[in-house]
């Protein structure tokens, strides 16, 4: 799915008109009955609604939502600025037809402060959509801060009130923090960052029939990693197939106490489905892998760190867990990066050494694959002041050494040479546990070593460890949830795959 700014969904919007037979009114009128049928189908216990609108064409939205669910037999009140204030055009119709209907009040925000917020109420916020460009205004601000002080649910119409779609918010902006945003036809970027995201709740992407003719012409470098594309990606295992078929992965990790880092990639490896799957390790570790994962094989690195980076050349490596930062294991490291030629996984402490001189960076191979965390980034290619900023920071990285990075976060972000960014929305935040990247590593290693493109290992990869994560956490919550349990669920998310989703 591809991310669009908020000019470019206003353009969408106007293409859309001009090209088939609808209307403005029509088509708030289309977003307004998609908001409606969520709220009917999703709020069954709550049957009250307070609908606050602004007034522009967000406010009309919400007037309109208004008037659709009071006719599903809700009990609404809608507060506005002024009554007799200015409208929008397609909001003044909305809000003509809501006051030819008797049973609905229009009262002003100020009244909202001795109304009866209980814990049926449900607070639909349509004050402001994509197109607020600054801070709210005072009055705005404090009625915003009523409504994030109330104990009841609010549902944000297209962006909570106060957010940019395309900015990161400054500090101390205030913002109605919803509990479910109900977005229309793309997800905006803001939502994908912490600093933003962290007002719009859930999000859920409501469909509007906009001119496909125009979102396959439009060009964006940002995406959203949906099951369309997955299903474009995911290649099914062919019949007459053996274990040539499918490359051999190798996992160089793990030292003295960190042995349990390298069996999670290994058996993420393993799982994921490499032809064969070798593991580089210390010799302390041997009994334990071996135990763990019989189906890898053993190359000893060393005795208690690794020192011998000597793996085939026909292997994929990924390179990392666990594998600790002692000087001599950070010398060999640099010594094999130096001699490689092909592009390879590096992860953790393969980050950790390569950071500590800035001249190592250009040993990685050339189409290689990173996978930092925030902070690994920093000490990579310094620091931003704020996610956003880090992200243009990999874009520039990324194309600059001509390696593809995965930018581990809440959404990760893939980001390739090019310069397109495909955020992942799979995954939960019980993969906030030490030993969740070493998973990732070992699916990479294994993907790639597959024969998948460095773009497909990385988006598919990302996808199948969130997604796996997401069914660990409904068997065991994502505060029991453990590294282990979502490599043995990836076996589940291959049955959906082969089963289409």
């Amino acid at each position: 799915m591809k991310i669009f700014t908020a000019k470019q969904i206003r353009s969408w919007d106007q293409f859309t008109i001009s090209r088939e037979p609808v209307s403005s009114i029509q088509l708030m009128e289309r977003a307004s009955m998609a908001v409606a049928h969520w709220i009917s189908e999703h709020c069954k216990n709550h049957k009250k609604l307070a609908v606050f609108c602004g007034n522009g064409n967000n406010g009309g939205d919400g007037l309109a939502v208004a008037r659709i669910l009071y006719l599903k037999g809700f009990d609404v009140d809608v507060f506005v600025e002024d009554p007799k204030g200015k409208f929008s055009e397609d909001a003044s119709v909305n809000l003509k037809r809501l006051r030819d209907m008797s049973g609905i009040s229009v009262r002003k925000f100020n009244q909202s402060e001795n109304y009866n917020f209980d814990d049926k109420t449900l607070i639909i916020d349509a004050l402001f959509g994509t197109g607020l460009s600054r801070p709210l205004g005072d009055e705005y601000t404090i009625l915003v801060e009523q409504l994030n002080a109330k104990k009841t649910i609010r549902i944000s119409i297209d962006v909570p009130s106060g957010l940019s779609a395309d900015e990161m918010p400054e500090e101390n902006n205030v913002i109605l923090k919803a509990d479910y945003t109900l977005t229309f036809q793309s997800w905006k970027r803001a939502f994908l960052h912490p600093e933003a995201g962290k007002y719009t709740g859930k999000v859920e992407v409501l469909d509007l029939d906009l001119s496909k003719i125009y979102s396959e012409n439009t060009e964006t470098a940002y995406f959203v990693t949906d099951d369309v594309l997955i299903e474009s990606v995911f290649k099914p295992r062919a019949e007459f197939s053996h274990k040539g078929s499918y490359g051999k992965a190798a996992i160089a990790g793990g030292s003295y106490g960190k042995i349990g880092a390298a069996v999670l990639a290994t058996k993420s490896a393993l799982k994921t489905g490499a032809g064969l799957t070798f593991a580089l390790a210390p010799d302390c570790g041997y009994q334990i892998l071996q135990t763990s994962c019989p189906e890898a094989m053993f190359i000893k690195g060393g005795e208690e760190f690794i020192t011998n980076f000597e793996i085939e050349k026909d292997c994929t490596c990924g390179i990392g867990p666990g594998l600790g930062t002692h000087p001599e294991t950070g010398k060999n490291l640099l010594g094999f990066l130096k001699n490689c030629t092909q592009p390879l996984i590096l992860d953790a402490d393969a980050l950790n050494l390569i950071s500590k001189d800035s001249k190592n960076l250009k040993w990685i191979p050339k189409k290689s694959i990173i996978t930092p965390h925030p902070r690994e980034f920093e000490r990579l290619f310094g620091s931003t002041s704020n996610s956003f900023k880090r992200l243009e920071l990999a874009r520039e990285k990324a194309k600059e050494l001509d390696i593809y990075i995965v930018l581990k976060d809440h959404h990760t972000q893939v980001v390739t040479p090019q310069g397109n960014v495909f955020y992942n929305i799979t995954g939960n935040s019980g993969l906030a546990k030490g030993g969740s990247g070493d998973i990732l590593t070992g699916i990479l290693t294994s993907l790639l070593a597959q024969g998948y493109s460095q773009e497909e290992t990385c988006i598919l990869g990302v996808w199948l460890h969130g997604k796996a994560a997401d069914l660990a956490a409904e068997k065991y919550s994502k505060e029991s949830m453990l590294p282990g349990d979502v490599v043995n669920e990836l076996g589940n998310v291959f049955l959906l795959l082969e089963n289409k989703l």
